[in-house]
């Protein structure tokens, strides 16, 4: 039986969520669709071709955030872009480490020059917008590879933790207010500082 490249895409991430990236495999992929491995060569030449497409699939998920609106600040597009790829991201197991290591596919440049010039029009250099936006895809990466391997609210780990802090004062501070902090809050406060601080660079070129 023939399968075609999106619905071994849609089987690869159901797989994915049921059993993570370690024990995804090309013959788990078959196996579901009821194939013989080779089918799926045709269309993927490793795994890690496949891992490539699988990454895209996700992406495609925060299509609508990574081109500009109409008249909307670099700031406003950075924080939405940012929001829209940790998003996707977090849709599926183990997002952050499928997207870990991989380049930008050559068939989507044409959204990366949209957000170059985008930043560009403010007064960044070319380098600097891609710096910029390359400091943020890796802080989200590390936020959402934080997020879905951390330890239960409450596990004897982070109680361990918080009895050991209560001998350093400043810090037993720091970390009931971090406690107090959800996944998301975290994320937006580091976003806005990296935004914040492009803002101030911009304003005042570092010599």
């Amino acid at each position: 039986m023939k399968v075609d490249r999106q619905r071994i895409l849609d089987t690869a991430l159901e797989v994915l969520n049921e059993v993570g990236i370690d024990a995804l495999s090309t013959r788990a992929i078959a196996q579901r669709l009821g194939v013989q491995q080779p089918a799926l060569y045709w269309h993927f030449k490793n795994k890690q071709a496949l891992l490539d497409a699988i990454n895209g699939e996700i992406l495609a998920r925060a299509a609508d955030a990574r081109t500009p609106r109409p008249d909307e600040t670099w700031q406003a597009f950075l924080r939405r872009n940012a929001r829209g790829f940790r998003a996707a991201l977090l849709s599926y197991r183990d997002g952050a480490r499928v997207h870990a290591g991989t380049e930008a596919a050559p068939d989507d440049l044409d959204h990366v020059e949209i957000q170059i010039r985008h930043l560009t029009a403010a007064g960044f250099s070319p380098g600097e917008a891609l710096q910029l936006f390359v400091a943020i895809s890796r802080y989200i990466v590390g936020c959402v590879l934080e997020e879905q391997a951390s330890p239960i609210t409450g596990s004897a780990e982070q109680a361990r933790l918080d009895e050991a802090a209560r001998a350093y004062p400043a810090l037993a501070e720091a970390i009931a207010y971090y406690r107090r902090s959800d996944h998301e809050g975290l994320f937006e406060r580091g976003l806005e500082l990296i935004v914040k601080g492009a803002e101030a660079e911009l304003k005042t070129p570092l010599s």
